[in-house]
């Protein structure tokens, strides 16, 4: 009976989160993507889209930052509600449905990963009510509406599949998974890592594939679909040449009141490069096995993070099952956990990310609260600031639990063909 009550109460909850609630500046945006797709042009391309919603709030956005893969997603979305419904709210919801199904792919896949390394059935349940309910989960999926839940899925069945030996599908899965967001590409870096004593074949095999399989679904769109990609090549550095959210530079919008970074500040953008290098060479030796494949992306993944100068909260949803998994295992403690989840739903608040997300169901109250914010705006950016602490020691210690040999009898070997 709890089997199928406590999944259906969770489908109800991210359903009306995610008919009601959509942050301000994410879901315009996937909006529009999705109309200029659908309509056959160039979602790359910021166009006036306010008389199509009959929202000023569609005029004079900038265009979606991702690859093509969710670029056509939200395409597909839009052919397929536009005729049903012209109601916003709809449009809303349905965007949101993929991500849904990602948080249950989530809370299926990581019990199943924990009972094949020999967890209890209790903590398999823990897994799975935590993935079905977490406030965090929730708040940056279903109501957000980012979609790092589905790269967390397509990664993690990456990493699964690379220690069972199925090379090709995995490498399919984590080109799928970096195609959607770039931000899972450290766990490339980790295969790299598994395979470095498999032998040189498996290895080329391996990346060959994630190669040609990035070109496609990188290049591919644009050439099928004559996209110009000039709006990209003009912005390509836009990643690295702003600072703030909840990473280490969060406080660069206090002191310089801008996300910019000015000269040769733009360099601060890329000590993620050397760092993450660095942290692979001092896990060379820990990517055996599934528990150890496991621990080193978490590593790579959250060394990426620690250092990057720009980190979006729902960002952090694609370590969260990472971390709940070798927590369950005892390979990372529980209040790390804790802290993954909940110190960046604090940060949030103090970010008004939560008053952002009334923009598809009450865009009037959200403007208001938006200006009675900006009343006490250095005393929550300060506070902003502060927040930020304690996610950069939990960040730091995950990885130093994950340089840390594995405990006795978790460790498990990998099945080759």
């Amino acid at each position: 009976m709890e089997r199928r009550v406590l999944p259906a109460l969770s489908l109800a909850i991210q359903l009306v989160l995610g008919f009601f609630f959509g942050h301000l500046y994410d879901m315009r945006i996937f909006m529009a993507t999705g109309a200029l797709v659908a309509a056959g042009q160039n979602p790359y391309a910021p166009q006036d889209l306010s008389r199509l919603f009959h929202s000023n709030l569609f005029q004079g956005i900038t265009t979606t930052g991702y690859p093509p893969p969710w670029a056509l997603v939200l395409g597909l979305v839009y052919l397929l509600v536009r005729p049903l419904s012209s109601d916003l709210l709809v449009y809303n919801l349905a965007i949101k449905i993929p991500i849904i199904a990602a948080n249950f792919g989530l809370a299926a896949l990581v019990p199943d990963i924990l009972e094949r390394l020999g967890a209890d059935e209790r903590s398999r349940r823990s897994a799975w009510l935590f993935l079905l309910f977490n406030p965090f989960v929730l708040f940056a999926s279903a109501a957000w509406g980012q979609f790092d839940a589905l790269v967390a899925l397509l990664a993690l069945l990456a990493l699964e599949r690379l220690s069972s030996g199925r090379l090709t599908l995995s490498a399919l899965l984590l080109a799928l998974a970096i195609a959607f967001k770039p931000t899972a590409f450290p766990l490339a870096l980790a295969a790299f890592l598994f395979l470095r004593e498999k032998g040189w074949r498996k290895r080329v095999a391996y990346f060959g594939v994630l190669l040609v399989a990035s070109l496609l679904l990188w290049v591919g769109p644009f050439l099928l679909f004559h996209w110009s990609p000039a709006p990209i090549l003009h912005g390509w550095s836009a990643q690295f040449s702003v600072a703030g959210g909840i990473s280490c530079l969060t406080f660069f919008e206090l002191l310089r009141d801008s996300y910019q970074l000015s000269g040769d500040m733009w360099l601060v953008g890329l000590v993620w490069q050397p760092a993450l290098l660095l942290a692979a060479f001092l896990m060379r030796r820990q990517a055996d096995g599934l528990v150890g494949l496991l621990k080193t992306g978490l590593a790579l993944t959250l060394v990426f993070f620690l250092t990057r100068a720009w980190l979006s909260e729902p960002n952090i949803l694609l370590i969260v099952p990472l971390v709940l998994t070798l927590a369950l295992l005892g390979e990372v403690d529980r209040w790390a956990l804790t802290a993954v989840w909940l110190v960046p739903l604090v940060f949030a608040v103090f970010n008004t990310s939560p008053i952002q997300l009334l923009f598809p169901s009450l865009p009037g109250l959200m403007a208001r609260l938006l200006q009675a914010s900006d009343v006490h705006r250095t005393a929550r950016l300060v506070l902003r600031t502060l927040t930020v602490l304690p996610w950069l020691a939990a960040g730091g210690w995950i990885v130093v639990r994950c340089a840390r040999r594995s405990t006795a009898g978790r460790q498990e070997s990998a099945a080759w063909r």
